[in-house]
């Protein structure tokens, strides 16, 4: 991907940086879509399971319905909008061709891959962020172990920020790139513990459960808020960095093959 002739004022940083300016500059100038519809969204959930049932209704001893969705509903966007800035703006730039344009910059294959990541994870958080100041109104989070929540998201927008850059390589239409997101991150999310704890469910179903990737990182996440959860905070960090590490590994793969990107 990279070319040996640079210029004499090449400056290794400057292809990562520009690349990710783009991609920032990308995803604000539609932030309409990219920012407020996701936050509304979000928002709806939370007065659907928060001004209504967050009261009435109590799922994990000691907290309220509202207390235990909220953290789910945190990392739903910040899953959702990581992965979708990643796998949309890449495959765009395959449909429309002007990936062409960047293959030919000095820009070797790990600064490609970081710059698109870190984009896509700055849109996810930001989500996250503003859905969580939302949900101040429905709810009030007792952050048990605030770095460990914070370091949870950010594990989950970079493995999903990866999923999106594979995805985008893979996908040859615009109806395969939204069937990973209906038909594969969405029930996964919902049936990995969003609105109910596993432990709850009746075998063999909470079993299965723990086959659910997205379990690991929901339970970790709203483990390290609550400071309560179906497994150890250690276990739901190893496999969500084992996740992580594979998929980075699989898109650096991918990537400095140059799989499908002029194509």
């Amino acid at each position: 991907m990279a070319i040996d002739a640079r210029p004499p004022d090449y400056i290794p940083g400057r292809p990562f940086l520009t690349l990710l300016h783009k991609e920032i500059r990308r995803f604000l100038r539609v932030s309409s879509q990219t920012l407020f519809t996701p936050i509304i969204t979000a928002s709806l959930y939370l007065f659907i399971f928060g001004a209504t049932l967050g009261e009435r209704i109590s799922v994990l001893p000691g907290f309220s319905y509202a207390q235990f969705v909220v953290p789910g509903l945190i990392l739903m966007g910040v899953i959702n909008n990581s992965f979708s800035n990643s796998a949309s703006s890449l495959f765009m730039s395959r449909y429309l061709g002007n990936i062409v344009d960047l293959l030919v910059t000095p820009i070797t294959p790990p600064q490609f891959i970081f710059a698109y990541t870190l984009a896509a994870m700055i849109r996810g958080l930001a989500v996250g962020l503003v859905v969580w100041l939302v949900s101040m109104f429905f709810a009030a989070l007792p952050w048990h172990n605030p770095l460990a929540a914070v370091a949870m998201a950010a594990l989950a927008s970079f493995l999903f920020a990866q999923f999106g850059l594979i995805v985008a390589l893979f996908a040859s239409s615009f109806d395969s790139l939204s069937m990973y997101t209906n038909f594969l991150i969405l029930p996964l999310i919902y049936l990995g513990g969003v609105f109910y704890p596993i432990s709850i469910l009746p075998a063999p179903w909470a079993s299965l459960s723990h086959l659910n990737p997205m379990f690991y990182l929901i339970d970790g996440f709203r483990g390290a808020i609550l400071g309560v959860g179906d497994l150890p905070l250690w276990v739901a960090f190893l496999v969500a960095g084992a996740m992580s590490a594979a998929l980075f590994v699989w898109a650096f793969y991918l990537i400095g093959r140059g799989h499908r990107l002029s194509s």
